[in-house]
């Protein structure tokens, strides 16, 4: 038994990753008394030790994971490759299509994870193609989509974007009405999609188009894969509240696109891209991501000379234990799926309560920066106006990727089993 001191894998606590001596907590509000045995074995703790060596040697080579830190694209990718080669990016994808080729084990990530996130190290590129894509591409990709496609994406050589949401096509998703039309070996598509993340940069996407349209709702998409440099797509910005385009439009016009390249099979599109959603809204969520952010501010706090002011140690104990309920939820998930269950309601709240989480630790942040977390981009510390653009980038991803009160139906529904909310007559 411990007071105020929660024990995680990694050998972290709650009032270590705050920055406080064990300990330093009195008893009464934010204090606790916590015992739990969560030592994973040994096999485990080998590659615990492993990660720490890698990490000794060539944690140097690793790009900033700073708020605000400008990284060069040479040195992502150096890292990324780095990354995939020593086997903690795409470990469990098969060496012949680009990966370590592990067998798979939950936990084995999960322990990498955690010693990234303890050394505040970068795990490498978490974007839509390899969080997203490749474990889409594994369970229903042809063989040749594999091998030509996963590697490149997993080493961040091959950018993808996401093709599903419409002008009138976003919570209703079925809905959609880009269209695909097959002539010989070739589909040709036409429509519009909106709010497509990395569209300017990307070299492919992945895309919900409608190719029966004599079949029912669900049954008449398919799941294509589209080459982002085809004649007839046109690409326009949409400026968002953090001042950047960062979303897009993506118009269609006659776009070409061979019938390999559609994943599973025409009319399987529903069944394959709720699978790509699925990993989305884990990616989005994740607790490491927020532990890194979370990191950072503390960090802010520690250099304002404010860590050790009752009100502010309030604040950071009240987020942390926040995140430490998610890492927890986190470890409640990875048992279900251990055990051959589904997660359930564990899996459901990840994105929702993770968005939420980022968005207040940038508050806290920004609160801690003081005049300074009003200003514009630049000066003397990397950190000033990068925290506003991270916080207003997390309020998007409240409403992106399945808005919260979209997620909120969804947790009710299925993971509490109340009601459908009742459909108003028109």
């Amino acid at each position: 038994m411990r007071r105020g001191a929660y024990w995680a894998p990694a050998g972290r606590s709650i009032v270590d990753l705050a920055g406080f001596p064990s300990g330093a907590i009195p008893a009464g509000r934010g204090s606790f008394t916590a015992a739990m045995d969560l030592e994973l074995g040994p096999r485990y703790e080998e590659l615990r030790r492993e990660v720490r060596e890698f990490l000794a040697a060539r944690r140097d080579d690793a790009p900033s994971s700073a708020v605000g830190a400008e990284v060069p694209m040479e040195r992502r990718l150096a890292w990324q490759r780095t990354l995939v080669e020593a086997g903690f990016v795409g470990r469990t994808v098969p060496v012949e299509y680009g990966g370590h080729g592990a067998a798979p084990d939950l936990v084995e990530g999960i322990v990498i994870e955690q010693e990234f996130a303890a050394a505040r190290v970068s795990l490498g590129m978490q974007n839509q193609g390899i969080g997203m894509l490749v474990p889409t591409l594994l369970r229903f990709g042809s063989e040749q989509q594999k091998r030509e496609l996963i590697g490149p994406t997993l080493r961040g050589e091959l950018i993808w974007c996401q093709g599903y949401s419409e002008p009138g096509s976003g919570s209703d998703l079925a809905s959609l009405s880009t269209r695909g039309e097959l002539r010989g070996d070739r589909w040709i598509v036409n429509g519009l999609k909106i709010w497509t993340s990395t569209a300017r940069q990307a070299d492919r996407m992945f895309a919900l188009v409608r190719t029966e349209p004599d079949a029912g709702k669900h049954a008449g998409i398919s799941y294509l894969l589209i080459d982002m440099s085809s004649p007839g797509i046109e690409v326009r910005p949409l400026v968002t509240m953090t001042g950047d385009a960062s979303f897009n439009e993506v118009f269609f016009t006659d776009v070409e696109v061979p019938v390999t390249n559609v994943v599973g099979r025409p009319g399987q599109g529903w069944e394959v891209g709720t699978t790509t959603l699925r990993h989305e809204r884990a990616l989005l969520g994740r607790p490491h991501q927020s532990e890194e952010l979370f990191a950072s501010a503390v960090a802010i706090v520690r250099r304002n000379g404010l860590l050790d002011e009752p009100v502010w140690r309030d604040r950071l104990i009240a987020l942390e234990a926040r995140l430490v309920a998610m890492k927890a939820n986190g470890l409640r998930a990875l048992t279900a799926q251990l055990e051959g269950r589904d997660p359930g309601l564990s899996r459901l709240i990840i994105k929702l309560e993770g968005c939420q989480l980022n968005y207040d630790v940038c508050g806290l942040a920004l609160d801690a920066l003081r005049e300074r977390g009003l200003s514009r981009p630049g000066g003397e510390h990397e950190e000033v106006g990068a925290w506003q653009y991270q916080r207003m980038y997390a309020l998007g991803l409240i409403i992106g990727g399945g808005s919260a009160q979209i997620q909120k139906n969804i947790i009710a529904e299925s993971g509490l089993g109340m009601p459908r909310e009742p459909k108003v007559a028109t």
